[in-house]
């Protein structure tokens, strides 16, 4: 197969698994670097060539390690699932030098002048990263029936891993949220008259459930302000908010609040999850909240909780006053 033949069958086997649209990006994009890399380096069996590509990206590319295990990833994909080759024991190669980082955490106050200049529906997402530990995709992927107000729980569904999770619901936003689902209902009610108003579903769902599409229960809880393409099938729908549009009016909040960290929307859920550690909760508990398979994962914010060195008292505080 050539390059577009093999990214064609890949993005179709990964549609069939029903895989993220984010996942199959990411893939195919690796597979298509991996494929322009063999038209120069083409000698070697296929462990080879692979344990070549990965090394290429940490000694000429100077990728993260988390992005050359993701490169890793999509050739077990490609050979497994697309060429129907299992890759063997590739080997030792080079990895990556770099190590992962420790996260960026604001603080509570930090956290409060963020919100308060972020405004309606943005106001919203950024709230809810915080407040319920979500991911970015996670939030915007929210469907008016993943809100559980009488048990203050938001349902993820597919989250990283492809699984679902429980997680807690702020109090002080479901008036906010209800009015949110208030202006979603009135909105779908228009795209249907216009001749629109179904909206993606997961997996076979929609064969299953051939109405399911256009019940308000469906609708995305931060729908985008037009219609568009869908990314799968092309048909004309309204999506959620992209992630672009959270990402603007961040970065115009972050001129106002006027804080000399770098932070992203997934700041937030760093955040969430050191300030539980901090107010006393079992880290376990915050590993379920987070979603983390493994809880090594988690007790990374340990190592950012301000406890840790509130009581510590510095040497340089025995000596003050000895300055010139």
């Amino acid at each position: 197969m050539n390059t577009l033949q093999t990214l064609d069958k890949s993005k179709n086997v990964m549609r069939f698994k029903h895989m993220s649209i984010q996942t199959e990006k990411a893939y195919l994009h690796w597979i298509k670097s991996y494929m322009q890399y063999l038209s120069k380096y083409s000698n070697g069996t296929s462990e080879q060539k692979a344990r070549g590509f990965l090394t290429h990206l940490a000694v000429n590319k100077n990728v993260a390690v988390s992005t050359q295990h993701q490169a890793l990833c999509a050739l077990a994909f490609l050979y497994k699932e697309v060429i129907e080759k299992t890759l063997g024991n590739i080997g030792s190669f080079v990895k990556t030098a770099r190590q992962p980082k420790l996260p960026v955490v604001l603080s509570k106050a930090e956290m409060q002048r963020v919100l308060a200049n972020m405004k309606n529906i943005y106001w919203m997402i950024a709230s809810l990263c915080y407040g319920s530990g979500l991911r970015m995709s996670e939030c915007l992927s929210l469907r008016i029936k993943d809100i559980d107000i009488d048990r203050n729980q938001i349902i993820v569904r597919q989250g990283k891993g492809n699984k679902d999770r429980i997680t807690l619901l702020p109090p002080s936003l479901i008036p906010d949220l209800q009015a949110q689902t208030k202006r979603v209902e009135r909105q779908h009610l228009i795209d249907i008259e216009n001749g629109y108003g179904c909206v993606y579903l997961p997996h076979a769902l929609e064969r299953k459930y051939p109405n399911a599409s256009k019940q308000t229960a469906w609708q995305y809880l931060f729908p985008s302000a037009n219609v568009g393409p869908c990314p799968r099938t092309g048909e004309i729908r309204r999506h959620h908010t992209h992630p672009s549009c959270v990402t603007k009016a961040l970065k115009a909040s972050k001129a106002k609040a006027k804080i000399n960290k770098h932070y992203t929307s997934h700041t937030f859920r760093h955040s969430f999850a050191t300030h539980l550690l901090e107010d006393g909760y079992d880290i376990r508990t915050v590993q379920e909240l987070l979603g983390h398979k493994d809880i090594t994962t988690t007790q990374i914010y340990l190592h950012v909780m301000s406890n840790g060195t509130n009581n510590i008292r510095s040497p340089l505080e025995a000596i003050t006053g000895t300055h010139h």
